[in-house]
């Protein structure tokens, strides 16, 4: 997807690097950033195996490759260069509340939880909130919308995929079936689909990320992300994550040669 980001006029000010790592640290997305290596264990269900099937090479490979330290310092690159100071005061400002830092340690821990568990624990509350507290999902659908969860991530995850798929018939991995405008034709189709489904988990999450919090403190933080301000820096956040991802997955490509004998997708 390109780098996703336009840097625009707002951007011209930009951050210096030390204030963006400190940004990182105070709104929590080093963490965000951090949690990218858990997608690691997809690359190899994209190809339709199992990461067993590339023996144990496949954890060392993974390691590498989604390593921590290296995509907290790419995406310092990128918002070094795209954010523009008055936006990385105001998300620094309103994080760094009590409220602010209270939000930020429950969304890390929810970044790095169990995926399964929290899916499961999330469509259990979820349920429970739709029947007794639906004013409760208003404001956590309200919260999504803001930062315009469902939409990024469908368009970012479906051109993951794709830039992986294409870097995987690059290197040898698989043949595809299809071209990359027939993959793309085949996502589009399914889009509704995804949307809600991208929708309802994020309910689920959300609902189990912000459990502790209430009515009243999830209405401030609603308020806030649906200020101009903080929606450029969810936008550009958001971006970032989905490139260091998509750009991680591509070497994980490119590095998978010899590790499968190639199969047909």
């Amino acid at each position: 997807m390109a780098v996703l980001l336009v840097l625009t006029a707002a951007a011209v000010q930009a951050a210096d690097r030390d204030r963006v790592r400190a940004f990182l640290n105070v709104t929590g997305f080093d963490v965000a950033l951090e949690s990218i290596k858990l997608s690691a264990a997809d690359a190899p269900a994209m190809l339709g195996v199992n990461a067993q099937d590339f023996g144990a090479s496949w954890t060392q490979l993974a390691h590498e490759v989604f390593d921590v330290e290296l995509m907290k310092e790419m995406g310092v690159d990128i918002l070094e260069e795209a954010l523009s100071d008055e936006a990385l005061a105001h998300a620094a400002e309103f994080y760094a509340t009590d409220l602010g830092q209270r939000l930020v340690e429950a969304e890390n821990e929810s970044h790095l939880a169990d995926r399964d568990e929290k899916r499961e624990l999330g469509e259990t509350l979820i349920e429970r909130l739709k029947a007794e507290e639906p004013e409760r999902v208003a404001i956590l659908d309200r919260m999504m919308k803001a930062i315009g969860s469902a939409e990024s991530t469908w368009k970012a995850s479906n051109e993951i995929q794709i830039r992986f798929l294409m870097a995987a018939a690059d290197a040898g991995i698989v043949t595809l079936k299809t071209d990359e405008e027939g993959m793309r034709a085949m996502q589009e189709e399914r889009k509704e689909e995804g949307l809600e489904s991208i929708r309802q988990g994020g309910l689920r999450g959300s609902a189990l990320t912000y459990r502790d919090f209430s009515n009243e403190e999830l209405e401030i933080y609603a308020e806030a992300l649906e200020d101009p301000l903080m929606r450029e820096v969810y936008d550009l956040m958001n971006a970032v994550q989905f490139e260091v991802m998509a750009n991680r997955f591509e070497v994980v490509a490119s590095r998978m040669r010899g590790l499968d004998p190639g199969q047909e997708l």
